[in-house]
């Protein structure tokens, strides 16, 4: 699709381009001693799709990035740091200032990451434009353990599950679904649509219940302590 430039221009923050990307991706998975053929088999993405990812020549979507980033034992935040920003554990707050985020351009979404200074966070924030206008076939949902939440700060947008719904979205609308389940945004508005997004990656409680079922659960949930009460009735004598 062809991007017009009041369109690109939507996030102001540093732009992460395709080869510092791959650049990161390939010295990764160098440091493990790994093939692309070995790195394909534990992420599930292609070795043609990792080997043009890693020399620039291709923008990932979020289901192979985050795969990726899985197999490789790499946090989300250290792939999409700043140039030169060095990411270190969540021991203050972390602020974003309008504008400092890092943009990475995929497939059909350009994401503002957030608060990528810190690594090993439970939740990945990003202020995200929706490229796609149509679904183009079933390669365009993406899967990831988890779950996904999406607040519509403009224009209006559609969710499409591979379950066959479709959410419709506009401005202050919200949406929050387990992120396993095939999902793509499409804008359907004139201009782009832009979200707040948030991810996360998979609780106990989503891992017991899917695979227990819905009777595991209550062993999951932290349930108050139940206290007995003493008794208000008095004892009464034994008969002599």
């Amino acid at each position: 699709m062809k991007i017009r430039q009041s369109e690109e221009s939507e996030h102001k923050g540093q732009l992460l381009d395709r080869e510092t990307f791959g650049r990161r991706l390939r010295n990764a998975r160098k440091a493990l001693g790994w093939t692309l053929q070995q790195l394909s088999e534990l992420s599930g993405v292609s070795v043609p799709t990792i080997s043009r990812a890693e020399r620039g020549q291709l923008a990932l979507g979020y289901e192979n990035f985050a795969s990726l980033g899985h197999a490789l034992k790499m946090d989300m935040n250290a792939m999409f740091a700043g140039e030169g920003v060095k990411a270190t554990a969540l021991s203050a707050p972390v602020v974003t200032r309008s504008g400092e985020g890092v943009v990475y351009r995929g497939l059909s979404f350009a994401y503002e990451f957030l608060g990528t200074t810190a690594i090993g966070k439970l939740m990945n924030p990003v202020v995200g434009t929706v490229h796609a206008r149509r679904i183009e076939g079933p390669e365009d949902f993406a899967r990831h353990e988890g779950e996904e939440f999406a607040y519509v700060l403009s224009g209006t947008l559609e969710v499409h599950f591979d379950t066959g719904e479709i959410v419709r979205l506009e401005r202050g609308d919200s949406v929050y679904y387990d992120s396993s389940i095939g999902h793509a945004y499409v804008s359907t508005s004139r201009q782009l649509a832009r979200i707040v997004g948030v991810t996360t990656t998979e609780s106990l409680l989503m891992r017991t219940a899917r695979a227990g079922g819905q009777q595991n659960i209550s062993h999951v949930a932290v349930r108050a302590p139940v206290r007995k009460r003493p008794s208000s009735r008095q004892k009464r004598p034994e008969p002599t």
